[in-house]
């Protein structure tokens, strides 16, 4: 089960329902939330904007705006944080054993988002990270870091606050380890389920519907329904048909991230990307 959530704190108002969603699934677990603030280092940031051979005034002006700008906002997460836990009685505690509900914590690092938000994400058993939107939120690094680097799965959530797991699961099937993994990566949230739809896209029956089947039965002895379909392509993209289904049931999508690398970075796959960066439907959960 999930005992420890990783949330990034960011100062936004995108911050309120990135909150909640995390909430949701700590009741579901009486899990500690660990809320983490990653305030940007204004020295190395200022050096990265500047052009090359410019004055140390402007670089230290850079650096005081920089800096004034980060105090405003981990002010502003702070706040968040404290309001949110004051509003919803959640227990502010730093080391176990915690209550045994619910309970919160509050982590301060300096640097860059993605590193820490994957340094921490490894030892957490879950993270909760809303996409960026509108320059609020995280940047689109960090969510990627999150699912590449951590080796842990990442919950996405809707940009509307999730109050309440949903009970029924799609899995986006297809016959890869990543899918394995998102599969195993679900299982805590399965007790909670009533239902699971199995879905591969394909025009023809393929491996990914065969192991579709095979996956369905293995998880009936679970005692939950599951169904196995195959969507067929209908000339949207293979994410949006995906999402579409899940959005049908109101369901928690259960997928696969897939990426291929190159010299300094890692680059996800077509429906990955497209899954992370469109405002989905339907909250995910993501696992490489």
């Amino acid at each position: 089960m999930f005992k420890t959530i990783l949330v990034p704190a960011t100062g936004s108002d995108a911050d309120a329902a990135v909150f909640t969603s995390a909430l949701a699934v700590g009741r579901l677990f009486a899990a500690h939330l660990d809320f983490l603030h990653v305030r940007v280092d204004p020295a190395t940031m200022a050096v990265a904007l500047t052009p090359d051979g410019a004055g140390v005034a402007m670089v230290g002006g850079l650096v005081q705006s920089l800096d004034e700008e980060a105090d405003r906002r981990e002010a502003r997460a702070r706040q968040l944080f404290e309001q949110f836990c004051a509003r919803e009685a959640l227990t502010i505690v730093d080391t176990p054993p915690g209550p045994s509900g619910p309970s919160a914590q509050w982590t301060r690092q300096i640097g860059a988002e993605p590193y820490w938000v994957a340094e921490h994400g490894r030892a957490a058993d879950l993270m909760v990270i809303g996409r960026p939107a509108d320059g609020d939120g995280v940047v689109p690094e960090t969510i990627e870091a999150a699912v590449l680097d951590s080796g842990r799965p990442v919950l996405i959530p809707t940009s509307a606050p999730m109050t309440a797991v949903p009970e029924t699961i799609v899995i986006a099937w297809k016959a890869t380890r990543e899918a394995a993994h998102a599969v195993t990566a679900a299982l805590p949230f399965l007790p909670h389920t009533k239902k699971i739809e199995i879905l591969t896209i394909a025009e023809e029956e393929d491996i990914s519907t065969k192991e579709g089947g095979q996956l369905m039965a293995n998880l009936r002895w679970r005692g939950i329904e599951v169904l196995a379909s195959r969507l067929k392509p209908d000339g949207r993209s293979a994410a949006d048909t995906m999402l579409s289904a899940a959005a049908d049931h109101q369901a928690l999508l259960v997928m696969g991230g897939y990426g291929h690398s190159r010299l300094r970075q890692w680059v996800f796959g077509g429906f990955t990307h497209h899954v992370l960066q469109t405002a989905a439907p339907v909250p995910v959960l993501i696992a490489h």
